[in-house]
């Protein structure tokens, strides 16, 4: 389990290192061309909604317990479509990877 580490004073959002490392990416694509986005993250055992603007200024730190997991291409174009819409980022299932034939 890592912790998405938001604003000063930090604030932690606990999510899976998988998910985590896959919000990075799309995060800081979006940060690195100095585009602000809004992310809402749902409290899974309590269904609480919690919704951050992240901007260019925002202190952001990405913690992981584990080593850096191999990256779904198919989810990771999604998350980034999520990004983009006007509803911004938010944590959608992982799609399989189609076996190749």
């Amino acid at each position: 389990m890592g912790t998405l580490h938001y604003g000063a004073p930090s604030v932690g959002f606990p999510l899976d290192d998988r998910v985590l490392a896959h919000l990075e990416l799309v995060i800081t694509a979006k940060l690195r061309r100095q585009e602000s986005l809004s992310f809402a993250v749902v409290d899974e055992k309590t269904d609480r909604r919690q919704s951050v603007w992240i901007s260019p200024v925002t202190p952001l730190r990405f913690e992981y317990d584990a080593p850096m997991p191999e990256i779904n291409r198919l989810w990771l174009q999604e998350l980034i479509d999520t990004a983009n819409s006007p509803g911004g980022l938010r944590v959608i299932p992982e799609p399989e990877i189609p076996a190749s034939r």
